[in-house]
């Protein structure tokens, strides 16, 4: 089974900038889909981004305008650049391909003043 290790996470001031990745055991070439997820305390987990292995991306309205998802096969790794981060954007951030493989542990993003 694929394994998945996100890492970038921290606390940033609203407005800041933040950029998570995602490792991949295997070749990320193979992989046809690719998301990010993010869960905030009390709530139900959410599709924040995804992108296919040709690069086709898709957001969530809340985040348009604001983040990037990307592939960087030199690395092998799935990032997502967060930019103009809001106090609601705070929640633990996974990274799942489709169809789905194991939840790894998470990068906490905390976005407070």
């Amino acid at each position: 089974q694929v394994r998945l290790v996100e890492s970038g996470g921290g606390l940033v001031q609203p407005g800041g900038s933040l950029r998570l990745s995602c490792a991949a055991s295997t070749n990320l070439k193979t992989i046809g889909v690719m998301a990010w997820y993010r869960q905030a305390p009390g709530n139900e987990r959410e599709l924040v981004a995804s992108i296919t292995a040709v690069g086709a991306t898709n957001y969530a309205g809340s985040v348009k305008g604001r983040f990037t998802i990307s592939r960087d096969y030199t690395k092998n790794t799935m990032d997502l650049q967060m930019n103009s981060l809001k106090p609601e954007d705070t929640g633990l951030y996974f990274c799942n391909s489709y169809p789905r493989t194991s939840w790894g542990q998470g990068t906490q993003v905390t976005v407070s003043s």
